[in-house]
């Protein structure tokens, strides 16, 4: 058999070195080891996953900079709270050396707004013999709900009778009458005081200096006292004027008021301050204290006219610039003035230091709202319409005022017994003279006053002429410039204000409690 020639198979490493091969730089070509490397090289495998372990202290420290940050977070931490209780000493020590008011308890009668009235005015018709003693007892909750805490009965005793053993000499209603009227004063929570100004306490024939009628007349008016205090009278009211209008009497009726009265229910004497002057009189086992509770005093001089703007204006400022003397003031009008001054003297009232003392006033009175109907046909339709008159929105105007005034006075120390700053300035006149060739009479000027206690301001305006005024941009630069209304004569004035923009209407009064930029006090 004929053999045929197979080619000869050549080894993968045959001939030259990129024939089936792949040569690896830096392998060396010694015996035993191969100059060649495999086709395929495996990947390496991945490592293993590691799980998160916290530090240990002595690594915690050695990351922290080492052992000595422990001592300085310690030094630090301590720093920080000796810091801290030295701003708190230091802020103890600013409120306790810092000075603030001082807190005088008030008693009763300063705290209280007196309405002076004789039982015979009231509007409504009694039956004949009651002459007006009911009817005050049926408005006693309506008063006290105005904010009157004290009610000063005039006309009850004539001023001809003295008072005799039996406690007689009323004039107006009978015995019983006035003791009911008593009982319900105070179950409304109204203090009761008797007006005897003017009454002859001594009697007919009887003088002061003489001996021997005095003991006896003494010992009658003791025993007239007792009676009524008894009766739950809270006091008296005299004249200056009056006889009993002395040390020695006031001293006697003292006496006679600690049998009845404690702290809480101390009865007390109001003097009627008729002249200029008012001689005060003093305890003389304490000559640092009057004998005299309340001294009531008027804004407006007497006179039988009316009087005009400028003389309320006049007589307005040297009431606010005249010194307050140790006794308790208690303001009322006094004079006659227009009736379109009547809400700012009730205004200016409510706002002075001491006890404002109202007389009988028919608008702020009970009575039921007057109004007019008015029947209108269109058509087939007929219309009833209320129209509300003139004379009841004045009513419940001056109702509201008198309430909304009370009320701030009963709740803001700065009114009750706060200090008080009167603010001369002058205004800025709008009205101009150019366009007249006749300069007009000078209008009356603003007259304005702070009461402050603390860091609580209350500044009242008011503006006795009959032209708009405003307030001078220069005026008391001191005081804050922002404010929020309290209250207005016309009830219209609402939320905060600027004085720098203020004008006032022609005989309008305003309250205004100041506050510095931004807050409210």
């Amino acid at each position: 058999m004929e053999q045929t020639d197979k080619p000869e198979r050549m080894p993968l490493n045959a001939g030259d070195t990129g024939y089936g091969s792949v040569a690896v730089p830096g392998l060396s070509s010694t015996v035993g080891g191969s100059e060649f490397a495999p086709l395929l090289i495996p990947e390496d495998e991945p490592e293993p996953i590691q799980r998160w372990q916290p530090l240990s202290k002595e690594e915690l420290q050695l990351a922290a900079g080492g052992p000595g940050w422990k001592k300085v977070r310690c030094y630090l931490v301590l720093l920080f709270w000796l810091a801290w209780l030295a701003m708190l000493a230091i802020a103890i020590a600013i409120i306790t050396m810092s000075p603030r008011p001082v807190v005088t308890p008030l008693k009763w009668w300063q705290k209280s707004l007196f309405y002076q009235v004789e039982p015979e005015l009231t509007l409504e018709k009694q039956a004949e013999g009651s002459r007006g003693i009911n009817a005050l007892c049926d408005e006693l909750p309506y008063l006290k709900s105005l904010g009157i805490g004290a009610l000063i009965l005039q006309g009850l005793f004539d001023k001809k009778a003295y008072p005799t053993n039996n406690a007689t000499g009323e004039r107006i209603g009978t015995l019983p009458q006035i003791q009911h009227l008593l009982a319900e004063s105070n179950k409304a929570g109204l203090k009761v005081l008797l007006n005897v100004c003017e009454v002859d306490l001594l009697g007919p024939g009887d003088e002061a200096g003489n001996a021997s009628k005095t003991s006896g007349v003494s010992g009658t008016i003791h025993h007239a006292l007792r009676f009524w205090l008894q009766q739950g009278a809270a006091g008296f009211e005299i004249c200056d004027t009056d006889a009993a209008y002395s040390e020695k009497t006031l001293l006697e009726w003292k006496g006679v008021f600690k049998e009845f009265g404690s702290e809480e229910e101390e009865r007390i004497v109001v003097v009627k301050q008729t002249s200029g002057v008012l001689p005060l009189l003093k305890n003389p086992s304490h000559s640092n204290v009057t004998v005299v509770d309340v001294v009531l005093k008027s804004i407006l001089p007497t006179s039988e006219h009316l009087l005009s703007s400028k003389e309320v204006a006049a007589a307005i400022e040297t009431q606010l610039q005249t010194k307050e003397e140790d006794s308790w003031p208690s303001w009322t009008v006094g004079g006659k003035a227009s009736r379109d001054l009547k809400n700012l003297l009730l205004v200016l009232m409510m706002t002075l230091p001491g006890s404002p003392a109202f007389s009988y006033d028919e608008d702020i009175n009970q009575k039921p709202s007057v109004s007019l109907k008015v029947n209108s046909s269109h058509g087939d339709t007929n219309i009833s319409l209320d129209v509300i008159t003139n004379e009841e929105k004045n009513r419940r105007l001056a109702v509201a005022l008198f309430t909304s005034l009370s009320h701030c006075r009963a709740r803001e120390e700065a009114l009750q017994f706060g200090s008080f700053t009167f603010l001369p300035f002058n205004s800025s006149s709008s009205s101009s003279s150019s366009n007249s060739t006749l300069p007009s009479p000078p209008s009356p000027p603003i007259l304005a006053f702070l009461r402050s206690w603390g860091c609580v301001h209350f500044l009242i305006l008011l503006n006795v002429g009959p032209e708009l005024r405003p307030l001078d941009p220069a005026w008391s630069p001191s005081l804050p410039k922002a404010g929020v209304f309290v209250s207005s004569t016309r009830m219209d004035r609402l939320g905060a204000t600027s004085l720098e923009a203020l004008v006032l209407r022609p005989h309008e009064a305003i309250v205004i409690k100041l506050f510095e930029a931004g807050s409210y006090s």
